[in-house]
């Protein structure tokens, strides 16, 4: 009998500079997505802590240290916390609209002024159209770019777009890949307002997970993540969920310094769009 899928080859990086923690280097192992079983290949890594960059599925795999660990939010058991609800409130006026996996020159303005003002120094910032289209288009796998409009004047006429996410849907949940929005706008908790609605999208389909990539303790631009109840981490013993004792704290921590991850200038921006070699 003949496999239905056959065993990926998986290669591993250089080591380089690590964009989380400074004074590290970072090593990741990654294989091609390709072909009629990408969806299911790529399904099966997720779940083993791997993440999707265009055409390639990639993880962490550094000798001396293990800080990068992947999380994901329960979706059906959801319950927003009193500064979530009020993100939900304040932006639920929003139109939001599925849309196929191909890039608008609209979409990339508003991630120049994401970059610019949020990631300045962040490798990401080189990125021009054809790069950004790259991100988009190239995909093996189910994915569509969620976009965010405030609502015309006329009501026929597209609003404005304020916020986009590149999404991937997998058997068991969403997999946000890349998110931004306007950095300038008056609205309060886009970003979170963006996780929140993926929760939501999912638990609304019938998904159990919406995966939001690598928490990286000591990152402080990573601590957004911890702040969604209830969430499970990936550990030896496969997936976990975090003790409320242990996220009470750590969304204590996020909360004491809210700030700390506007301007970074470090390595890729924000995890999910690494710089992986494509051969």
């Amino acid at each position: 009998m003949t496999a239905p899928v056959r065993f990926p080859r998986f290669f591993v990086t250089s080591p380089a500079p690590c964009p989380y923690l400074p004074g590290r280097n970072e090593r990741k192992v990654f294989t091609e997505l390709k072909g009629p079983h990408a969806d299911s290949l790529n399904d099966a890594l997720s779940r083993i802590g791997f993440r999707r960059s265009q055409t390639v599925a990639y993880r962490p795999s550094c000798l001396d240290c293990s800080a990068c660990v992947s999380v994901r939010v329960v979706a059906s058991e959801f319950i927003a916390s009193s500064s979530q609800k009020r993100a939900l409130k304040a932006n639920d006026d929003l139109i939001a609209t599925v849309c196929r996996p191909w890039s608008t020159s609209e979409q990339f303005e508003l991630l120049q002024a994401y970059l610019a003002e949020r990631h300045p120094e962040g490798g990401m910032t080189s990125m021009d159209e054809i790069d950004y289209a790259d991100m988009v288009e190239h995909t093996p796998v189910t994915s569509y770019i969620v976009e965010y409009r405030e609502r015309s004047a006329d009501g026929v006429t597209p609003g404005k777009l304020i916020g986009a996410c590149l999404t991937d849907r997998q058997c068991d949940g969403l997999s946000m890949i890349y998110s931004f929005y306007d950095p300038k706008s008056a609205r309060k908790g886009l970003g979170n307002f963006i996780i929140l609605d993926h929760i939501r999208r999912s638990h609304d389909m019938g998904l159990s997970y919406v995966y939001l990539g690598y928490w990286v303790e000591g990152s402080a631009r990573m601590q957004y993540k911890v702040r969604y109840r209830p969430m499970e981490k990936l550990g030896r013993a496969g997936w976990e969920r975090l003790d409320a004792a242990e996220q009470d704290r750590l969304i204590a921590q996020a909360a004491a310094n809210p700030r700390a991850d506007r301007r970074v200038g470090s390595g890729t921006g924000k995890d999910g769009v690494p710089a992986i070699p494509q051969d």
